[in-house]
């Protein structure tokens, strides 16, 4: 049964039917029947494809149907952009996740925003295409495939190049759709028919073509610098792929005697790693230290190293206030000591093989693990009276984001791209207004990473991903000759040309780095370099990048750079960065810490609506604290969707009643004159929605999406479902009259139908599902139009309404501070001005069935009862008032006994809490918590003391004037 009872805003349960608020059960059982009839019909072509439910039938929307409702979408070619010549496109590129991958928080924000921004476009009726796709994730996926092998007893180098690859090849056919399978249960409404992996032909032809571009232009080039190196994988590694921890460890104190200086001529460092020693080609010192001053322009001893001497210089980059204030100059160890070297002229030496032992450098130590050597350096120091001492000291340490070992800063030999050419241009594109950053706080961090921007090292050394597009000529110096083609065949036929038939050649070894390929993502999807490609023509520049802020150096820079060099054009025109999903304590999720959340455990536990719309509240670029109490808050939001959708279609006339629907068809809502003439509370709620679509659709277009969800579930869950269904009851159960129900019926479809379209962006399946179940729906939710916007709306009838609310607000505080039962229903005397008792008398069967007044005890005046002391005076607002009968609320006599005897037992707790407060050595002894918690209790307690004596001594007052 549809429900009379009042819904509170913090509510989640179904419509409850309350008899006694009724004064009539007219045709009830008939109404039931009938409309059970009618849901069957209207339902029957969607029950035989057995996709759909209705919450005719159904309690609760069913989570589970959500796998059926998006195969649905996808089977009828909903995801597809509807090409329509001339007009303009609007174009997400999916950052790619990779292939390795599993569902996490941070997929499910990045997939829930850009869906928002899909589905708002699509039903806006723009061509509108989401470009899906997966990367390689070249050491991720190395990295699983050499794990999978490890268990087979088989190391990659035991089965060579080409067998590895095969293998990591059938691995991705076998595990790579996991991700995207995964992606699709969030509801992702992509185009999956151009969905594109980047190892697939097209897009390995554009890399390739973008590395010779480069290349030819001088952009690309080969030498020996400083790099992130990792010993395990032994490949150089993007600063994405390193994070740092603080980490406990050891500072070690160590003397560097001062070549020809007495014993007491020493220098002492500090050092966190003092296995590099071997490495050190000078001892640095503040020139403003004086303490060693006199040695500067000396050398040093480095200890162990059978007397090497090393310059002892000074340089402002020493922190003298850090250990002794005395640095061991490690070029080829540390990155700072490195651009210090080279500033200065200083040697370089490296001291470490690519595996993280020592090399011949480190004379006996050679052959040592790095943390061996540490060790047994250390003792060795001992030993030689060189130790000072060692101390407990935290760094910041840098581990791989892939296999968590310590990476290695090493100077080797790779391919670098200049950026500052490239970084020039792309700041331009910011400053000219041709791409937008959102937040905008993020344009300064992007401006200031461009403008300080250092060369990129784009090869790794591992077997899966793109092979670097060089060849080499076999005894040919390879420092010096090297041939740079789109293919093995091209690049024999330039080396045959140069150095005759007979010359063989090789391939480099080492492939691009998995971020390369991505940088030409937007473009390369689509079809680049053939720039006549009909997707490449259509859909670019692409409209909005979404993705996290924590990438957008590392990728979406890049992407502007390599977007602006190849194509002339800034890749999208909007970059809308989201922030971190944080557990509820505002942590970063991690394993170790145990606050891991599973998007598809939180789907199981509250559906794919509750988590989106969860998500989607968020601020642009700030982290979300994401929590239990929301998300179950969240699912009761869908919960109430569906009980109002129940509510609806219990209350519509029967299908074949056709004069009832030709009644109710023939409201219309998009005129002034139209809306002038309903009555007040359908002219209060759809002058609201009509505010609501102008403030949603603005919103949606500045990607206000946390304001968006906000507004629409204030309106939906406050305005429509606690008062306008609960007003409209008035006018279907108590009218009588068929017109008068219908303009409810009308408005209250009408109402549901456009909250669905708004919302479905956020909450797409069980908005799709709800739109199924409704009468004359048309077409699928999902390409349905979406509302038009500057619709008449009367702000006269809004602030009427608000009176109405007011008085009601008003009259059920009274019934609760009273504590009047909830069936009870008592007589009111409204008191107001000649034309606000005209709007309100006018809707006194609302008011009665709101505020549980009798209706036949409701009057109106412009003047206080004659028995105005005996009544409960409440104000609503100015100039509308209203005096509640004591007598109908409450026996006051018995009333004075019950607030007499709680009133002495208050005292007795509020005496007690003053008493302990009055104590010093409580005050003195006690934790600072425990008394400050119980001042806080007294003061309540003596607040709710003064209350409870005023409506005492009210009482009384009235018993003594009624006797």
């Amino acid at each position: 049964m549809a429900s009379s009872s009042f819904l509170s805003s913090t509510s989640s349960s179904c419509f409850r039917f309350n008899p006694l608020l009724f004064s009539t059960k007219r045709h009830r059982s008939t109404l039931s029947l009938s409309r059970s009839r009618r849901f069957f019909a209207i339902n029957a072509e969607a029950d035989s494809r057995g996709i759909f439910n209705s919450p005719q039938v159904a309690k609760s929307f069913d989570f589970t149907n959500e796998e059926r409702i998006y195969k649905w979408w996808e089977s009828q070619g909903y995801f597809k952009p509807n090409i329509v010549k001339g007009s303009d496109p609007f174009v997400v590129p999916m950052p790619p996740p990779n292939v390795t991958g599993s569902l996490h928080m941070g997929h499910a924000m990045f997939v829930t925003l850009e869906d928002i921004m899909i589905r708002y476009n699509r039903m806006k009726g723009r061509p509108t295409l989401w470009l899906p796709g997966t990367d390689h994730a070249g050491i991720a996926t190395q990295l699983v495939v050499e794990r999978m092998l490890a268990a087979e007893g088989v190391k990659r180098t035991d089965l060579g190049r080409d067998k590895f690859t095969e293998r990591v090849w059938e691995w991705k056919q076998k595990y790579g759709g996991t991700i995207t399978n995964q992606i699709k249960r969030l509801g992702a409404s992509c185009d999956w028919t151009r969905e594109r992996f980047t190892l697939d032909e097209q897009l390995s032809r554009a890399v390739v073509e973008a590395f010779i571009r480069l290349h030819e232009k001088g952009l690309i080039y080969q030498g020996s610098y400083m790099v992130n190196w990792s010993p395990n994988l032994q490949t150089a590694v993007s600063d994405l792929e390193v994070e740092y921890s603080e980490e406990p460890g050891t500072l070690y104190y160590i003397k560097y005697r001062v070549a020809g200086g007495s014993k007491s001529d020493f220098l002492t460092i500090a050092t966190t790693r003092p296995e590099t020693l071997f490495g050190d080609t000078a001892v640095a010192v503040n020139p403003q230290d004086e303490r060693y001053a006199k040695y500067i322009g000396k050398q040093a001893i480095v200890p162990l190293t059978f007397g090497r001497h090393v310059p002892i210089i000074s340089d402002k980059y020493v922190d003298k206030d850090f250990g002794t204030g005395v640095l061991k100059i490690s070029p080829g160890h540390d990155h700072n000591d490195y651009l210090l070297a080279r500033k200065l002229g200083l040697p370089i030496l490296n001291v470490m093989n690519k595996d993280g032992t020592l090399n011949e450098v480190a004379g006996l130590y050679a052959g040592l693990d790095r943390f061996e050597a540490r060790k047994k350096l250390w003792s060795d120091l001992e030993e030689t009276g060189l130790a000072v001492k060692k101390e407990a000291h935290t760094s910041r340490v840098p581990r791989s984001q892939r296999g968590g070992e310590i990476i290695e800063p090493l100077v080797s030999k790779q391919w670098f791209v200049s950026m500052e050419p490239l970084a020039e241009r792309a700041l331009e594109a910011v400053s000219k207004g041709e791409l937008t950053i959102m937040p905008e706080r993020f344009e300064k961090i992007y401006n200031h990473w461009l403008s300080n921007i250092k060369d990129w090292c784009i090869s790794r050394q591992l077997w899966w991903g793109h092979r670097i597009p060089v060849w080499y000529v076999s005894g040919v110096d390879c420092e010096e000759e090297y041939i740079v083609a789109r293919s093995s065949r091209e690049a024999l036929a330039k080396a045959q040309e140069k150095y005759g038939k007979n010359v063989e050649i090789f391939q480099d070894p080492d492939v691009l780095d998995t971020w390369f390929s991505s940088s030409l993502w937007p473009f390369s999807t689509l079809g680049w370099p053939d720039e006549s490609a009909e997707d490449f023509k259509r859909f670019y520049p692409t409209s909005v990048l979404e993705t996290g802020h924590d990438i957008l150096f590392f990728w979406v820079a890049r992407m502007v750079m390599m977007g602006i060099e190849f194509t002339g054009t800034v890749p999208f025109s909007t970059v809308y960065l989201h922030g971190l999903i944080r557990d509820s304590q505002g942590r970063k999720m991690s394993k170790t810490l145990g606050n891991v959340i599973d998007p598809l455990d939180t789907i199981a536990e509250y559906g794919t609506d509750a988590l989106r719309f969860t998500l989607a509240l968020g601020t642009a670029g700030q982290d979300l604290n994401l929590s239990t109490e929301r998300l179950t808050s969240n699912k009761a939001f869908t919960n109430k969707l569906w009980n109002a959708g129940k509510f609806i279609l219990r209350n519509l006339p029967r299908q074949d009643d056709t004069p009832a629907w030709e009644a109710l068809r023939a409201h219309k809502f998009d005129k002034v004159e139209s809306v002038l003439k309903l009555p007040l509370p359908e002219c209060w709620v759809v002058s609201k929605l009509h505010v609501l679509v102008d403030d949603v659709t603005a919103s949606y277009d500045k990607f206000f999406f946390g304001d968006i969800g906000r507004e629409i579930y204030d309106f939906f869950w406050s305005d429509f479902a606690d008062w306008y269904i609960e007003a409209s009851k008035a006018r279907l159960y108590h009218s009588g009259d068929h017109s008068v129900a219908s303009v409810s019926q009308a408005a209250l479809l009408y109402i549901f139908e456009n909250i669905l379209k708004l919302l479905h962006p956020f909450m797409p399946f069980v908005t799709e599902e709800l739109w199924q179940a409704l009468p004359s729906r048309g077409e699928a939710l999902i390409v349905s139009a979406w509302p038009p916007t500057s619709l008449p709306r009367n702000i006269d009838s809004i602030k009427k309404f608000e009176n109405l609310q007011a008085l009601t607000r008003a009259i059920r505080n009274v019934r609760a501070e009273y504590a009047v039962e909830p069936a009870k229903l008592i007589s009111a005397y409204v008191v107001a001005n000649p034309d606000v008792i005209q709007y309100i008398s006018g809707e006194k069967e609302v008011l009665a069935l709101l505020s549980r007044l009798d209706l036949g005890n409701v009057n109106f005046a412009e003047s206080p009862p004659g028995d105005a002391n005996q009544s409960v005076h409440i104000v609503a607002g100015e100039g509308l008032e209203a005096y509640l009968p004591l007598s109908d609320m409450v026996d006051i006599s018995a009333e004075v006994q019950r607030l007499s005897k709680r009133l002495v037992k208050m005292q007795a707790e509020y005496d007690g809490l003053m008493a302990r407060l009055s104590s010093s050595s409580f005050v003195e002894k006690a934790p600072e918590d425990i008394v400050r918690g119980a001042r806080e209790k007294a003061a309540e307690a003596e607040e709710k003391l003064t209350l409870t004596r005023n409506r005492l001594n009210f009482l009384k007052s009235k018993v003594l004037i009624a006797n």
